[in-house]
């Protein structure tokens, strides 16, 4: 992937596949540091299946026998200075708080830090995607200010109007790019 949003998208899927109802992704960028993290209440990993999650060869797919997101992600992290940090808590243990943390960090100023990409897409691509799980998003800008959505409030003020309703589709992608261009009007 080229992209980090890509890499967002991919890590952001796996809280789908796990059957979570709430997922949150939060950035945070400063001049120098770049943040991720996804936060479901999805079905969550063992402790052993954890130990094991960042190697290649232990994947939960039965179509394919690697996985290769999160250990490509700890690669990618880990060539900027930077790491990642999973926690998670399996509803078979937990079943009133089950779900995953997945976060990652890393040193923007390295040479080998890929660029966020358009993460506006990849958050329209989400809430299309599966548009009965709740997104919240929240891109932290250090002394400039935050972009932000709520899909739990967009359906309070919708009411019976899905979100993967074309108008409504349009004005999450818009909503977003006006947030985006205020915010970079002011710089760091």
């Amino acid at each position: 992937m080229k992209e980090l949003s890509l890499n967002i998208l991919d890590i952001a899927m796996n809280s789908v596949k796990a059957g979570a109802k709430n997922v949150s992704l939060i950035l945070n960028e400063s001049e120098n540091e770049f943040s991720f993290s996804v936060t479901d209440d999805g079905c969550g990993m063992t402790e052993e299946f954890l130990k094991r999650v960042t190697d290649p060869f232990c994947t939960t797919r039965t179509t394919r026998k690697v996985g290769m997101g999160i250990p490509f992600l700890k690669l990618i992290a880990e060539q900027t200075g930077g790491h990642i940090s999973i926690t998670s808590r399996a509803e078979s243990e937990y079943p009133d708080s089950h779900g995953t943390t997945t976060t990652a960090y890393f040193n923007k100023n390295h040479i080998d830090c890929l660029p966020l990409g358009d993460i506006v897409s990849t958050v329209f691509t989400l809430i299309q995607g599966s548009p009965n799980i709740d997104f919240e998003f929240k891109h932290i800008f250090e002394g400039r200010g935050e972009v932000s959505l709520s899909t739990k409030a967009l359906r309070e003020v919708l009411g019976d109007v899905g979100l993967d309703c074309p108008e409504v589709a349009l004005w999450i992608k818009e909503y977003l790019e006006e947030q985006y261009s205020e915010v970079k009007k002011y710089k760091i």
